[in-house]
């Protein structure tokens, strides 16, 4: 239509790979990805009984099939974005992840072996000049150009927190007992608050969606030259790097290229 403005075409590329990473024996990370949908997502599972699995996957996949379903009532953003097709967007993907908690938390409800099982969430949807972040829990998103990094997600941890606070310092932080304590988290109760974001996206943007496996061991200096190194070679160079860094937890990467 005349007078629309014109939406840049950039080409979507994703790459993904999770491990076991080396201490423990089961994996609860799970990711999914899907370039002509413009969907990207990270889940980080917890509770016993293989039910940190359970939780993450069941909720990866009921974002997924949300999403599917429902993208086709949105309009691609494009520069400037329309106010209200942000909010339907934003609305989608904080839908489609209280969609995944409900899920999750019902399948607690029926099964006491997973009763208390939740999962993060961390997802990126790719709309015309724009993406829509969508956050829960302590998994990451990175956007990267170039040598510059911009942690896009926050924390959903205690830790957090108290630092947003200004109640402990970054050094305290460190050694703190209460590292691993998730302020929020997909499946724990019948529902969560979402954080979304909005990125105006630009030729050559790479994002990296990680686990706190991965980004437990990672400095911000180290995301661009493995970035750099494109496709699987860099969430293989991410995944050994957490490995030979220590490999505590289960490790996942899922990796978008722009061009």
């Amino acid at each position: 239509m005349s007078g629309e403005p014109a939406l840049k075409r950039l080409t979507r590329t994703g790459t993904g790979l999770s491990d076991v990473g080396r201490k423990r024996t089961s994996n609860e990370d799970a990711y999914f990805f899907d370039d002509r949908l413009g969907l990207y997502i990270v889940g980080d599972g917890m509770g016993g009984h293989a039910a940190g699995e359970i939780a993450s996957q069941e909720a990866v996949e009921t974002v997924y099939g949300m999403v599917k379903r429902g993208i086709s009532t949105l309009h691609e953003l494009a520069h400037p974005p329309v106010e209200e097709d942000v909010r339907a967007a934003c609305r989608l993907m904080e839908s489609s992840i209280q969609a995944a908690t409900y899920m999750v938390y019902s399948m607690a409800e029926l099964d006491r072996q997973k009763s208390g099982m939740g999962t993060t969430l961390s997802s990126l949807l790719v709309l015309g000049e724009y993406a829509v972040t969508a956050q829960v829990g302590d998994s990451r998103i990175y956007k990267v150009n170039g040598p510059n990094v911009e942690q896009l997600t926050e924390d959903h941890t205690l830790i957090a927190w108290q630092l947003k606070q200004g109640l402990i310092t970054p050094q305290e932080a460190k050694k703190s007992p209460h590292r691993n304590v998730i302020t929020r988290a997909v499946g724990n109760r019948d529902y969560v608050q979402v954080d979304t974001g909005l990125v105006h996206l630009q030729t050559g943007d790479r994002f990296l969606l990680c686990s706190d496996g991965l980004h437990g061991y990672l400095r911000e200096s180290d995301i661009p030259p493995i970035v750099g190194l494109g496709g699987a070679q860099a969430v293989k160079r991410f995944i050994d790097l957490a490995n030979e860094r220590g490999g505590k937890d289960n490790i996942t990467a899922v990796m978008l290229e722009l061009d």
